[in-house]
């Protein structure tokens, strides 16, 4: 079984990633190492590690998630903030046969600017292949939901608006964001706990889900998860208008006109306490 590196960020969705790692699964019996670099927020006062960290393992998710629908398996972890570390790191650790970088076109690469393709072929010891996507032009091959909850986030109208999106897109990716209401300890168990039922709900009823812990503002969390992924549409799920401090702070319209995305309101009690 060869041993294939993938190296990529906002990338990694693209269609021509994936038309390459296909090839390679036609030529070969092959298991697909998917490395993302972290990448540092740009909203909240406050960076958290853990919502970093987040952001790169829901990319990892999503990915082996599709890659397994192809039949080709695949595992992968968050990597260095640098891409050049990150992939050799990578190829110490799993010793890959090919290493397939993606990147945005070099008029608008970071990666490609700072030279990374070059000083892989020179350092890493094996193939180094570019793939170029043009996300911006391209589109992805599937739909990209985001969903924004607290509290309301395992409950059955959101379930129920979040399944009817798979009517027609099978393939249909959910990036499920719950904003910690806290800094640290008990708050961001909390929030992962909620995280994790939703996400495996999700997943049970046969969606495609992955999701991350977000800053304590929800308005921040959303916008940095609107820089990590290139989503269609937005879904924020809030408790009734007279008990959401959400809705009290106009969180649906700032959104709305702060990333130009369209964005579904959807209101529901939280869920009862087993």
């Amino acid at each position: 079984m060869k041993t294939i590196l993938v190296v990529a960020n906002e990338t990694l969705g693209g269609a021509p990633l994936l038309e390459r790692i296909r090839e390679h699964a036609a030529e070969d019996d092959i298991r697909v190492v998917i490395c993302v670099p972290r990448t540092r927020p740009r909203h909240g006062n406050i960076i958290y590690d853990e919502a970093v960290y987040d952001a790169a393992q829901v990319r990892i998710d999503l990915a082996r998630s599709v890659l397994r629908q192809e039949g080709i398996d695949s595992i992968g972890e968050p990597g260095d903030p640098d891409p050049y570390t990150a992939t050799m790191d990578a190829i110490a650790e799993y010793h890959p046969d090919a290493v397939i970088v993606s990147t945005y076109p070099a008029t608008s690469s970071g990666w490609l600017r700072r030279d990374l393709i070059e000083r892989l072929s020179d350092a890493a010891g094996v193939v180094v292949e570019h793939v170029v996507a043009d996300i911006d032009k391209e589109g992805l091959p599937f739909g990209v939901t985001l969903v924004v909850a607290n509290r309301t986030a395992a409950s059955q109208p959101l379930h129920d608006a979040l399944k009817k999106r798979t009517e027609y897109d099978e393939r249909h990716l959910f990036i499920v964001v719950v904003p910690q209401e806290g800094g640290e300890g008990i708050h961001v168990r909390r929030a992962r706990s909620r995280l994790n039922q939703v996400v495996d709900r999700l997943r049970s009823d046969g969606m495609i889900a992955a999701g991350m812990i977000g800053d304590p503002d929800p308005f921040a969390a959303t916008m940095n998860a609107l820089q990590f992924f290139r989503v269609d549409d937005v879904v924020i799920s809030t408790l009734p208008a007279t008990r959401s401090g959400w809705m009290r702070a106009d969180l649906m319209e700032r959104v709305r006109k702060a990333s130009g995305k369209p964005v579904d309101h959807i209101a529901a009690e939280a869920p009862a306490a087993a």
